[in-house]
């Protein structure tokens, strides 16, 4: 099966962001297209692989940042037996 150009960017590209530079929509969608690629079987194994690689480092970065995101909006509150007893939003003073 032959792939034209246009159908599979070169695995080891250069030109791609760094992972850790990408907002979080940035991220997300192209994670997304990593995954549409990866489940049609558009390319071949070699880079399949390094479009894998990425994709993990892709979902680990959107992860991050969205339990950074989480952190700011909330705060857990501790009850007298130190344990979690519910949340309340960051800026209460």
């Amino acid at each position: 099966m032959a792939l034209s150009p246009q159908t599979a960017a070169p695995a080891a590209d250069q030109s791609l962001p760094d992972v850790a530079a990408l907002p979080f929509e940035t991220a997300l969608a192209e994670l997304e297209r990593i995954v549409d690629q990866l489940e049609k079987g558009a390319v071949g194994l070699d880079e399949s692989i390094a479009l894998y690689e990425r994709g993990e480092a892709l979902k680990a970065h959107c992860a991050k940042l969205l339990d950074d995101a989480e952190a700011r909006i909330e705060k857990i509150s501790l009850g007298a037996d130190g344990r979690p007893s519910g949340v309340e939003p960051l800026d209460v003073d």
